[in-house]
């Protein structure tokens, strides 16, 4: 499947487990991470997927998944590039009832660093922000899982 993903990242500021729907653990890696394309391999819980992401033209870009058997993303895993990604997602519906917030809580290297992230259907589409939204990161290469396994959050000064 194809599409084109529109979404937006924020630092979170505040509590928002109050208004958890849902979790789930994640481990991923990078099997290519050039800037403009990057190929991930996820096992999110027990199911495993490989993703290629295109580069951004403003919010929006490239993005194609498919679930594969979790014990081939494990194999692929293996071959990933240096770090890898720990996190759980903290799943956040939006007061509109519209939009779902994932909040990412970084573990490992990364850990400390708390994202959250809506995707949206339009650049200029509306949408309210929670009490616990901080600071837009939406473009700050850092930010970036891909970037993460390479300069992880315990290293920033």
């Amino acid at each position: 499947m194809a599409y084109r993903e529109t979404e937006r990242k924020f630092l979170v500021a505040g509590d928002f487990r109050g208004e958890v729907s849902g979790a789930s653990r994640i481990r991923q890696g990078f099997l290519n991470s050039t800037p403009g394309r990057t190929v991930r391999v996820r096992i999110r819980d027990d199911r495993g997927y490989i993703t290629v992401k295109g580069p951004a033209q403003g919010l929006t870009r490239f993005e194609w998944e498919k679930e594969i058997p979790a014990a081939e993303a494990e194999l692929l895993l293996g071959l990933c590039e240096p770090g890898m990604i720990d996190k759980t997602r903290h799943l956040v519906p939006s007061a509109d009832g519209v939009h779902v917030w994932e909040v990412d809580e970084f573990h490992g290297d990364n850990e400390g660093l708390v994202v959250a992230e809506i995707e949206l259907g339009a650049e200029d589409e509306s949408f309210p922000r929670p009490d616990w939204l901080g600071a837009e990161v939406t473009g700050d290469r850092r930010y970036y899982n891909s970037c993460l396994t390479k300069n992880p959050y315990k290293d920033w000064k």
